[in-house]
């Protein structure tokens, strides 16, 4: 229990902070190299910087995936898109439950270094947009803040 709230604190703290777009040469060498390492072979289509943290968008394997890492290139987590009729049967539930009149309109699969696995749904009305985190057998862990419009989308 306490890991699992450590680990949505992590993940909302990621989520709350504005990610800015940076230029590759901005990314440390470090950060880069590890990248490199991890996902041999694979491109790089955009870098952002996450508060201290930075983080490459690129595609794995053809899925759209996301990397985080430390700047000193310490790997924290891949998310990875996914079908929303791939998400637990719970999680769906509860989505459908709880957030009536609200589409899921994405959902991804996020995977820390040590090999936790939780998931994020993504939840849009209107302009409205908000995400949903659940552990990896699909059980509510938390809610993020309800954003409109396209800041933070992505």
């Amino acid at each position: 229990m306490k890991s699992t709230l450590i680990l949505a604190a992590g993940f909302f703290l990621i989520s709350s902070v504005k990610a800015q777009h940076v230029k590759e040469s901005e990314v440390p060498a470090e950060v880069k190299d590890a990248f490199s390492k991890k996902y041999s072979g694979a491109k790089v289509d955009k870098w952002e910087k996450e508060g201290a943290d930075y983080e490459a968008e690129f595609h794995l394997n053809k899925i759209e995936s996301s990397a985080v890492f430390e700047a000193n290139g310490t790997f924290k987590e891949l998310e990875q898109e996914i079908k929303t009729s791939e998400l637990p049967k719970s999680a769906t539930e509860y989505c459908t439950k709880n957030y009536a009149g609200h589409k899921l309109s994405e959902a991804a699969k996020i995977t820390d270094a040590s090999g936790k696995v939780s998931y994020e749904a993504e939840m849009t009305k209107g302009k409205e947009h908000f995400d949903v985190i659940f552990d990896d057998k699909g059980a509510f862990v938390k809610k993020s803040e309800t954003k409109t419009g396209k800041e933070d989308k992505d």
